[in-house]
């Protein structure tokens, strides 16, 4: 999804040639969650102006009551209409958050990972490229069109109808992000029933995560005509592979890869090789952003092709990160460990931020581990000197305290209210009983 170049007189124009009545500014919070506020298209000079207010103490994560006035700010490349409203249409504008007093305001995701943007910038790297790969899961809905726990199809890696019954919704589903200007360049069933994948072209960072977003969007809108519920929970079933949001990543300078380098047996650059350094140092670190929810930690467990070990190769895929065989300009790292309920403008932020620390430090890259980690042993990591992810969110958030880099990347204020919202998360989940303790305790004792 290459973002077309809109002035205001380009939008109101087409607003009118294509009887859009409303439009949705849209803004993301701190839990990934898309809000936004819509207006009719009488309104739209004022948006335009951004002078459209909305009250910022009724989202999550953002400020109290005596300070709740902002201001959505759009951003003219994002305008959309949506194919799927075909009276009263509708279209949608994405916005950055702003403070009365006209300074970005501290707590906007889509504002952090612009913010760290610059800080590359500043280091010479013009673009961060992202390619991502959400996945996510069909669940049939009930008469009421409540989700079950009922899957649409028993399907396996790639295959085909009749297995694969979310073929159509799928097709659907792409054919309608090609209709607001994405590149989709694969859709295919995944390992699990039930289980799908779309993998859209690279991009810049922003549009990157403006684009997981919208997909989100997209993916359980069609769904839902298709009388299926999508999730992208990372383990909706146990006993099954989870759902992934696998970044390819890459720095370039102008139309130079910065992580290329020919002579190298791998094709990597030392720039390659030190942002890596940089993302497994802090990988631990980052967890609580790239595996934001207590079902996160669920995925990342042996066996189940999830990434839970801090360590890198070119030629297997039980690492956290993989180096795709691709050279010259799409040299890039797979960083595996990320999850679809990620906010993705923060974890493009940490993940870049950790980088570039690896590019400043010149941090040492361990050797690759080219065995399968899984059927290592304990022992054996340790003696390869091999970390393991934390094991549930609280450990994460205890991680996530402890790197400033990672803070740092964050800011104050999104760091405060985020780790205020996780811990309440996981304080509801620990004390919660739940149906496995049931079953295994209450004839037992």
């Amino acid at each position: 999804m290459s973002y077309k170049s809109y002035t205001r007189e380009d939008i109101s124009r087409i607003a009118k040639e294509e009887n859009v009545r409303f439009i949705r500014l849209q803004f993301t919070d701190l839990m990934g969650t898309i809000k936004n506020v819509e207006i009719p298209v009488s309104q739209l000079e004022k948006a335009l102006d951004n002078k459209m207010m909305f009250d910022g103490s009724s989202i999550e994560g953002y400020v109290r009551i005596e300070e709740s006035d902002m201001y959505l700010y759009p951003d003219l490349d994002t305008w959309v209409i949506f194919p799927w409203v075909t009276e009263n249409r509708v279209a949608r504008l994405i916005c950055d958050v702003y403070m009365p007093d006209g300074t970005p305001f501290a707590g906007d995701p889509r504002g952090i990972l612009k913010r760290n943007l610059k800080e590359a910038d500043a280091l010479g790297f013009t673009a961060m490229n992202v390619g991502p790969e959400p996945e996510f899961f069909l669940f049939r809905t009930d008469a009421n069109g409540n989700p079950t726990d009922e899957l649409n199809d028993q399907g396996g890696y790639f295959d085909l109808a009749p297995m694969d019954l979310g073929e159509n919704c799928r097709r659907e589903i792409v054919i309608t992000l090609e209709e607001m200007g994405f590149e989709v360049e694969a859709s295919h069933h995944e390992v699990a029933p039930g289980q799908h994948e779309i993998d859209f072209k690279y991009t810049n960072a922003l549009q990157a995560a403006d684009q997981i977003q919208t997909f989100k969007l997209v993916v359980k809108t069609i769904a839902r005509q298709h009388g299926l519920h999508a999730t992208f929970m990372p383990k909706p079933l146990f006993g099954m592979n989870g759902s992934g949001m696998h970044c390819h990543q890459s720095l370039f300078q102008g139309d130079v890869n910065a992580f290329y380098e020919e002579s190298d047996e791998l094709g990597l650059s030392q720039t390659a090789r030190y942002y890596m350094a940089g993302i497994l140092k802090h990988a631990r670190s980052m967890a609580a952003i790239t595996n934001p929810t207590v079902n996160s930690y669920k995925r990342l467990v042996p066996g189940y092709e999830a990434p839970c070990y801090v360590a890198w190769s070119a030629s297997n895929r039980s690492p956290m990160i993989r180096i795709p065989a691709s050279r010259g300009l799409s040299t890039r790292i797979e960083v595996r460990n990320p999850d679809p309920t990620a906010n993705p403008y923060l974890v493009l932020a940490v993940m870049l931020k950790a980088g570039l620390d690896g590019i400043e430090r010149k941090l040492n890259l361990p050797k690759p581990v080219d065995r399968n980690i899984y059927v290592m042993s304990e022992d054996e990591r340790i003696d390869e000197g091999i970390p393991s992810l934390p094991g549930d969110l609280k450990e994460a958030l205890h991680e996530l305290l402890r790197d400033e880099i990672v803070v740092s990347a964050l800011g104050e204020h999104a760091l405060a209210h985020f780790y205020e919202l996780k811990e309440i998360e996981w304080d509801m989940y620990r004390t919660q009983v739940h149906q496995w303790e049931r079953d295994q305790y209450l004839t037992m004792y």
